[in-house]
């Protein structure tokens, strides 16, 4: 059983179940925040699929703090907004009316791509509207309950006049710098300390204020059980760095048993998206923002990445050729694979089901995504004419439909992400440098090749692969110092895609001139 299906079996005895995920917009959100969106948006079809009365929620965390001015904003702007609860910061664009709706929204726009429709709130809201005064009350009163689930789950102590709740100054408007005190059933005592971060400097004003109606706010792990009540969150998944071992979701947990005497949601760690080993972070600017990966990857390509792996496994993540041809190619293997078994929904197959946007899968005539890289890379090609040419059945509008979009991505990928050694150029007009410094060996295997291939009568790239093992093969040259030689005298580099597969792409009277010219320059060498 596929593992949000299994969560979807297992949820009992609720009347409505209820799944939430959340997000601190802190700067332009990388494409590693998806993966939790995706997790919960299929657990939440999963539900719906087993025909359980669900909602998905999404909440906006934007009362945290502003601890970092990401790389790509303007720092002198925005460095006196440290420490402010990033609603009160101002918009760096013209799209929204605050700094948090502004990165939000540029992430919503990427749900909307992907098919993601959660009911959506803001932290804001549940304050300001007083929604959380009694969850507050309840903690401030509690407030050696809470004390003694974080010293007893994560060893951290806290002074015994330490109260869970961080107030906005009302003199400089920090909440980040804010330390409470004491509590008298109606107002705090707090102090703005100047010492109380090592990244941004507290005013020194103190006094006495009431903690309700968007004042302030509970530290987020013991706001995480006071929105779990309010909102009546049954299903919470967490990332791994909040699910070790006595980390927040564990403290979370005991506060909403000691606290609230309650059963906290259900809960499973998921791993990290890694960019070439590395952890993304929206405000250090590491990582592809998820914008950015959602303009090249097709919205079912961009949530089967995230689905084809179990939740526990880490994605190491990198739009590099590698990476995005095998994406592509195990994504078209499994829609064949659905067309062979006349739809049938097997285990294997659900990842597949569940990276789509609708309901339904829809099967069409894949066009390998490696070659339309390199038809595009070749000039006055008319791509779409190519296509048509070389796909082995007629295309649907709905082939069409999915080439079109690959099109787009490879276009995409070349002109963001690929670098130079991975990007194509074929030498029309003249003999790459590179190719007249090919070994006595090479020249002989070019100048059989030419002889071999003038007797291929179908033009093709496996035929052509073949023909260039079998050169090889007659005359005892090891393959990779033959294909070495193809690629200098075609494109100038020791490595390029398949060698079949690239000659095809060129007229057979270029390709047998090419190898001539090669040979004659090399003719000192025979």
């Amino acid at each position: 059983m596929f593992w949000a299906d299994k969560i979807a079996a297992d949820a009992k005895g609720h009347e409505i179940e209820i799944v939430n995920d959340s997000k601190t917009p802190s700067g332009r959100v990388h494409v590693g925040s998806l993966r939790g969106v995706v997790i919960h948006d299929v657990i939440y079809r999963a539900l719906k699929h087993a025909g359980k009365p669900v909602k998905f929620l999404y909440g906006v965390d934007d009362y945290d703090a502003l601890d970092t001015v990401p790389k790509y904003l303007d720092q002198e702007k925005f460095s006196p907004y440290l420490g402010y609860p990033l609603c009160n910061v101002p918009s760096p664009g013209d799209t929204a009316s605050d700094y948090a709706k502004y990165f939000m929204g540029e992430f919503l726009q990427v749900f909307e791509y992907l098919g993601v429709k959660p009911e959506v709130y803001y932290l804001r809201d549940l304050y300001r509207s007083g929604k959380l005064n009694s969850y507050i009350d309840t903690f401030l009163n509690n407030a050696h309950l809470v004390r003694e689930a974080y010293k007893e789950v994560s060893k951290a102590e806290r002074p015994d006049n330490w109260y869970p709740f961080q107030v906005v100054c009302e003199k400089c408007g920090k909440i980040a710098t804010t330390v409470v005190t004491d509590y008298n059933g109606s107002e705090v005592f707090y102090t703005c300390k100047p010492d109380a971060t090592n990244w941004v400097e507290g005013c020194g004003h103190s006094g006495w204020v009431s903690p309700f109606d968007g004042n302030g706010k509970l530290p987020w792990k013991v706001e995480w059980v006071a929105k779990w009540d309010v909102l009546g969150v049954t299903i919470e998944m967490a990332g791994k760095d909040h699910s070790q071992k006595g980390g927040s979701r564990d403290v979370a947990n005991a506060i909403c048993r000691k606290v609230l005497k309650k059963q906290p949601p259900f809960h499973s760690r998921y791993e990290f998206i890694l960019v070439n080993g590395t952890k993304m972070s929206s405000s250090k600017g590491v990582g592809s923002s998820a914008k950015e990966i959602a303009s090249l990857l097709p919205s079912e390509l961009l949530r089967f990445l995230m689905l084809r792996t179990q939740p526990r496994t880490v994605i190491n993540f990198a739009p590099n050729y590698e990476t995005i041809t095998r994406l592509l190619r195990d994504y078209d293997t499994l829609i064949d694979k659905y067309t062979d078994e006349n739809g049938e929904l097997t285990k294997d197959l659900m990842s597949l089901f569940y990276a789509q946007i609708g309901d339904e899968i829809k099967p069409y005539n894949s066009f390998d995504f490696s070659t339309l890289i390199s038809l595009l890379q070749i000039p006055h090609l008319d791509i779409k004419e190519e296509v048509a040419k070389r796909s082995p059945q007629a295309l649907s509008e709905f082939d069409w439909q999915i080439i079109n979009q690959r099109i787009a991505a490879a276009q995409k990928w070349l002109q963001d992400y690929a670098d130079e050694e991975e990007k194509l150029v074929i030498y029309l007009e003249e003999v790459p440098d590179k190719a007249q410094d090919l070994s006595p060996e090479q020249v002989s295997y070019l100048d059989k090749l030419a002889e071999n291939l003038e007797k291929v009568e179908n033009w093709d790239g496996e035929e052509l692969q073949t023909a260039l093992f079998s050169t090889s093969k007659e005359l005892k040259i090891k393959p990779a110092g033959a294909f070495q030689a193809i690629y200098l005298s075609f494109v100038g580099k020791e490595r390029g895609p398949k060698a079949g597969a690239l000659l095809s792409y060129l007229d057979k009277p270029f390709v047998l001139t090419r190898l001539r010219n090669v040979i004659e320059l090399n003719a000192s060498k025979i």
